[in-house]
């Protein structure tokens, strides 16, 4: 009987150290994986900004050829010695920005050309150069008829009139207004962007 009681004592002794080295290999694949998850998330942060910048250049490229889709229409419309005075007009104000020469020049363009793209970039212009009622003039004018209009680098007007126009609402203790343009920016215009590539649509 005591032999038996001895040997007995013997196999618990060895179950509990299986049990212990058991948990000893646990605790240590737990903290490899542990160690493992942060790992992976400093990579996450590391490579965040590569991949939004990769995104952006991909979601700015597909504007972009919208805008020359729309800009080759005008080729349909206008002849050569047009689209070269169209041209020469809007880049007054470019090169004379917020001068009466480059709003005027902007004003004679919409006048003499008002189907043209340029005509709808010229009256976005005019609606960032102005103020008040004339700004809201200006901006209400290029979302009623050119917001089929593109700058080059792949700005919509009609995006990106309806982003100033609601700002300036907001500004002005208007939210309603502001509230319904930025509905209509999220719903209508979900990947138009800004000059610098961001996105306009989302929570304003």
């Amino acid at each position: 009987m005591k032999t038996l009681m001895v040997a007995l004592a013997f196999v618990l002794s060895l179950q509990g150290f299986c049990l212990a080295a058991d948990d000893a290999e646990i605790k240590a694949l737990r903290q490899q994986v542990e160690e493992l998850k942060e790992r992976v998330k400093t990579l996450e942060q590391a490579l965040a900004p590569v991949m939004e910048q990769q995104l952006t250049a991909q979601r700015v490229r597909q504007q972009q050829v919208k805008a020359r889709e729309r800009m080759s229409k005008d080729t349909e419309i206008y002849s050569r010695a047009q689209i070269r005075e169209i041209e020469s007009l809007y880049q007054v104000a470019n090169q004379k920005w917020q001068t009466e020469e480059g709003k005027n020049s902007l004003k004679e363009l919409i006048k003499k050309y008002d189907k043209a793209n340029r005509t709808g970039c010229a009256t976005l212009y005019l609606g960032q150069m102005s103020e008040g009622a004339e700004k809201e003039e200006f901006l209400n004018k290029a979302i009623a008829d050119f917001s089929d209009c593109w700058y080059g680098d792949g700005v919509q007007v009609g995006a990106f009139a309806r982003y100033i126009l609601a700002d300036y609402y907001r500004g002005a203790n208007q939210s309603e207004k502001a509230d319904e343009l930025f509905k209509q920016l999220n719903q209508q215009y979900p990947d138009a962007i800004d000059h610098s590539g961001k996105l306009l649509a989302g929570p304003q």
